[in-house]
């Protein structure tokens, strides 16, 4: 797309930090990172959501994300890292190309995702995991 900034970075017209590239997946620190060494795998081929994305790509994302976090853990001294793809604007998604985040975290680094928790009542999780089901498929054609 000519005005996805991830694309124009792929195409080499916005320079980045490039840290992996290959056939499927380019990955390259964040330029805001919320800790420093951030990095996001981003599909080469542009796909907004994740749902669209090739399943050998999102599995290259994946892949290339966690060794991504291990050499972060390594060469920076990070305890662990988070992998968080947030799909579509109401979980988060600021820029319209599908991406995942590859953050190390160190246990006094004071960043928290703020999850909130919430309980199920009696017969809710079974009814809503009978309505999921219902939806769910997996197909070779999607």
């Amino acid at each position: 797309m000519s005005n996805c900034i991830f694309c124009k970075i792929i195409a080499g017209e916005i320079p980045s930090m490039k840290l992996y590239e290959d056939e499927l997946v380019y990955a390259f620190l964040d330029i805001a990172p919320i800790n420093f060494g951030h990095v996001l795998v981003i599909p080469k081929e542009h796909h907004e959501s994740a749902s669209t994305i090739p399943e050998a790509t999102a599995g290259r994302m994946m892949k290339i994300g966690t060794r991504l976090g291990i050499a972060l853990k390594r060469a920076l001294d990070y305890d662990a890292y988070n992998l968080h793809l947030a799909d579509g604007k109401a979980a988060g998604q600021v820029v319209m190309h599908a991406h995942l985040h590859v953050v190390p975290r160190g246990v006094d680094d004071d960043f928290r995702w703020n999850w909130r928790q919430k309980q199920y009542a009696d017969g809710q999780a079974a009814d809503l995991a009978e309505k999921v089901m219902n939806k769910f498929k997996v197909s070779e054609q999607e």
